[in-house]
């Protein structure tokens, strides 16, 4: 017999799967380890549809983009690298691990290797090379598999991301303090900012512990204090955007984004462990993270407060990844300082149990976490929250080892030499030498810049200025800091 159905049935039937689709998430159970790893394998692999890299035709390492190609600048490939090293390293699933390793090798620059690549000088800030440095040092402090000897080794990486940054520390303006962009023809070259300064004293502090060499923890002293003089860190732990060189950085722009704060976090905690305890860092700590869960966890969830408003979402496509980095940072803080766990693992257990409500059942996941379901923004960035949620809650359900050192089971091979800068790593006279190299530093920079835009310019001609527009919105304030 033939079942015949009226189309006004069919359309309630289509309406009524859809609800409950749409009214279903992804199922994981936040007490399980087994259950994390299988709905973090079915994110992991909706973010990986996002990276087109290891196809025919494609490069290596980066997201689609920069804009208008696609929404994604360079350094997003470098923070999910990062993501997929923690991936691995919490779930031990190697399924993408050959994608991570050539795509963090293929990136570096060589044979500088020192992930300044000419391709990107158009958009190239500290903050961006820095990333690609952070996800460098994180593979070699998980022992993630180390390239073929004929190939750039992690640990120096990691020290060839540092030493290009802090001889490019500049005294001229503000005191000190790194710039955001690094060629100088670059919008926001005129702006230090929070984010760049965050990361410097981050790589100082994991470079120190994985090398005990004191040099870094010198780096890391100067960066922090500097940051704290000029007024982007206050009294309360706010920490700030960032400020002009013309206005002798003190025309700060107070926006406050997570994970500014978090990679501030993450070098406290770092520092904490390496001075074994010692203070002031244990104090700093302490108040960071405090200040850090009042602003970007409002009722235990992530929010990021300087652009997800009540009623609009004014993040840009960078912004929109922020979250992921700040629970995975906070969660490895919790290894490195465990006085400090019971504060932050709690918050990002609620969290992450938003963050899973977000999620369809297929891995699709939304950016805002605390409306209870999914809401239909997404993109790599949105996953890489989702999934940097529920790694962060494996510190506490298996033996999952805290960062090594090079005396305590790390293998990567460093190079105190490393960028092109013979000073750095070589006690005492590291500090006030690369001062006084900044400047024929700088002037490589700035011939390199040159060439490359020309180059740019002749393969971007009509392209237009969407990709400064968005990068330029960083300095605009971005609306009302719900503290």
């Amino acid at each position: 017999m033939e079942i015949r159905i009226s189309p006004s049935w069919a359309a309630l039937w289509a309406l009524l799967c859809w609800a409950n689709l749409a009214g279903a998430a992804l199922t994981v159970d936040l007490t399980s380890a087994d259950s994390i790893k299988t709905a973090a394998k079915t994110i992991a692999f909706n973010l990986m549809t996002y990276y087109h890299g290891n196809e025919s035709g494609q490069t290596p390492g980066i997201l689609p983009g920069p804009p208008p190609a696609g929404p994604y600048y360079w350094w997003e490939g470098g923070a999910l690298w990062g993501t997929m090293v923690d991936y691995w390293h919490y779930t031990n699933d190697t399924t993408y691990n050959t994608e991570t390793l050539n795509a963090l090798v293929f990136q570096a620059n060589s044979p500088q290797d020192n992930y300044m690549p000419p391709n990107w000088t158009a958009s190239l800030g500290n903050d961006d090379q820095g990333f690609w440095g952070m996800s460098a040092m994180l593979a070699a402090e998980t022992t993630f598999q180390n390239p073929p000897s004929t190939q750039p080794q992690w640990l120096a990486l990691a020290q060839a991301v540092f030493n290009t940054q802090a001889a490019r520390w500049d005294t001229q303006y503000c005191n000190g303090g790194l710039r955001w962009q690094i060629p100088l023809s670059n919008n926001g070259y005129d702006y230090k900012n929070g984010i760049a300064n965050g990361i410097l004293f981050n790589m100082g502090a994991r470079l120190a512990r994985y090398t005990n060499n004191e040099t870094y923890a010198q780096w890391a002293i100067k960066t922090w204090d500097w940051t704290s003089s000029v007024g982007y860190i206050d009294d309360q732990y706010n920490i700030y955007d960032g400020a002009h060189v013309e206005k002798n950085c003190t025309d700060i722009n107070k926006a406050q984004f997570s994970y500014t704060a978090a990679v501030f976090l993450q070098g406290l905690g770092f520092m904490y462990n390496y001075t074994n305890g010692s203070e002031p860092w244990g104090t700093r700590l302490k108040g960071l993270t405090n200040r850090t869960l009042e602003v970007f966890f409002p009722d235990g969830i992530a929010v990021e407060v300087a652009c997800e408003l009540t009623n609009t979402i004014q993040c840009t496509t960078d912004m929109l990844s922020f979250k992921g980095y700040v629970h995975r940072w906070l969660a490895q803080t919790t290894q490195m300082a465990p006085f400090i766990h019971d504060t932050i693992m709690p918050v990002l257990k609620t969290s992450a149990a938003a963050a899973a409500k977000s999620c369809n059942p297929d891995g699709t996941c939304g950016f805002r976490w605390n409306t209870g379901t999914y809401d239909g923004d997404t993109g790599a960035g949105q996953e890489m929250n989702a999934l940097g949620a529920l790694m962060s809650l494996m510190v506490d359900l298996e033996s999952v080892g805290g960062p090594v050192t090079n005396s305590t089971g790390g293998t990567s091979v460093g190079n105190p030499d490393a960028g092109g800068d013979p000073t750095v790593g070589n006690e005492p006279t590291a500090i006030t030498g690369r001062d006084r190299a900044g400047a024929g530093i700088l002037t490589t920079v700035v011939l390199l810049g040159f060439l490359a835009t020309v180059t740019w310019m002749g393969t971007r001609a009509n392209e237009g200025p969407a990709w400064v527009d968005e990068r330029e919105k960083r300095l605009s304030g971005l609306g009302p800091i719900h503290a």
